[in-house]
């Protein structure tokens, strides 16, 4: 009974505040509205007793004027369309850079690493073309080449003058001095003499002599080789052999004599033509095997049978031709000769097959 009593204390008390709170705070309470009130049980005593204190007005929400959106039927979750497959594209290497732009008119700088067409590939020294300036040509079946370039292949010590006045090159290298003139029919390297067949020639304002007399002068081996279609030049020690190792004294002291004795008024090619037949008869197994033999031999030089032969004394000209042929020169157009005579009606004349003239010989086989 007494806990009774206090809880009806306790809500009086309750609504004194309250109602002293509301006037404090001027909360007017329409007078029309009706008031609900809830009642709250703190204590979990529902249904216990009923206690109009502890009720608490329940104020109704305020109306939203805001119409609520429709409801939309909801949109089905679309999946991203997969993507067929591809085969992966192939890696590309990437483009040469081009490099900068050139400006009109200006030529771009050569490459030094790129490889460089800088030599006769047909014509090779130790294996390396020569130099284009060397000028190959083929002359009548001779290969022809420019004088100081070529010399200057051979060699990087040698060096070239030229003298207009005689139309002549001069070439100095260690050990080796040569000389060529234009329309000779011969060089001169040391004090050694080279036939030169159909001359040295001038072409294109150069001076030019045949590949293989410029090696033999320099010493160096010259080959063909027929399945490449190539020249070859391999580089001796320079060193050419000296006149005494070639000119033997005493077949210079008979062969110029004869020459001189038999051609000293005719031209240089004439006068080597009759030493190549005191030769070609040398080398003959049906003539004696020296020169001095040959000249001795019966009825051939009568010159030499009246020893008038021995006192004469040969121009310059028969002593050089008679060093050419010592050297190797041949006079192609009567090779093999072993007769000649400058009579109109030789006795050779339909007995001995006639090889030409020249200057005013006749030549026989």
């Amino acid at each position: 009974m007494k806990r009774k009593l206090i809880s009806v204390l306790l809500c009086g008390v309750a609504m004194l505040l309250l109602m002293g709170a509301s006037a404090q705070t001027g909360l007017d309470v329409p007078e029309d509205e009706d008031i609900v009130w809830e009642y709250r049980d703190p204590e979990g005593l529902e249904g216990r007793y009923y206690d109009p204190s502890q009720m608490q007005p329940e104020v109704p929400p305020e109306e939203d004027d805001t119409q609520p959106a429709p409801e939309q039927d909801p949109v089905p979750e679309q999946k991203p369309e997969e993507e067929p497959e591809q085969d992966p594209a192939p890696e590309l290497e990437p483009a040469p850079d081009p490099g900068p732009e050139e400006e009109p008119g200006t030529q771009p700088e050569e490459n030094p690493a790129a490889p460089q067409v800088t030599g006769d590939a047909g014509f090779l020294i130790d294996g390396t073309p020569a130099p284009l300036s060397t000028g190959r040509t083929l002359q009548n079946g001779v290969t022809y080449v420019v004088l100081a370039d070529t010399a200057g292949a051979l060699s990087a010590s040698a060096r070239t003058a030229w003298d207009q006045g005689s139309r002549t090159a001069t070439v100095t290298a260690p050990g080796l001095t040569i000389k060529a003139q234009a329309d000779a029919f011969y060089i001169q390297a040391n004090d050694r003499y080279l036939y030169v067949q159909d001359g040295v020639q001038m072409s294109d304002g150069r001076l030019t002599v045949p590949l293989k007399v410029l090696t033999e002068a320099f010493d160096a081996q010259l080959t063909w080789d027929g399945a490449t279609d190539t020249i070859r030049v391999t580089r001796g020690d320079g060193v050419l052999a000296s006149a005494w190792e070639v000119y033997d004294p005493e077949s210079l002291f008979w062969l110029s004599r004869i020459i001189y004795a038999e051609s000293g008024n005719q031209p240089l090619k004439g006068q080597v033509a009759v030493g190549n037949v005191i030769l070609n008869r040398v080398a003959n197994p049906l003539f004696p095997n020296t020169i001095e033999e040959v000249l001795a031999a019966p009825n051939q030089f009568t010159t030499y049978a009246n020893g008038a032969l021995a006192d004469r004394v040969p121009n310059e000209s028969s002593v050089l031709a008679a060093k050419l042929v010592l050297d190797g020169a041949v006079v192609e157009e009567v090779r093999g000769a072993l007769y000649f005579d400058s009579m109109p009606n030789s006795w050779a004349i339909g007995v001995r097959p006639a090889l030409g003239r020249i200057g005013g010989h006749n030549f026989y086989g």
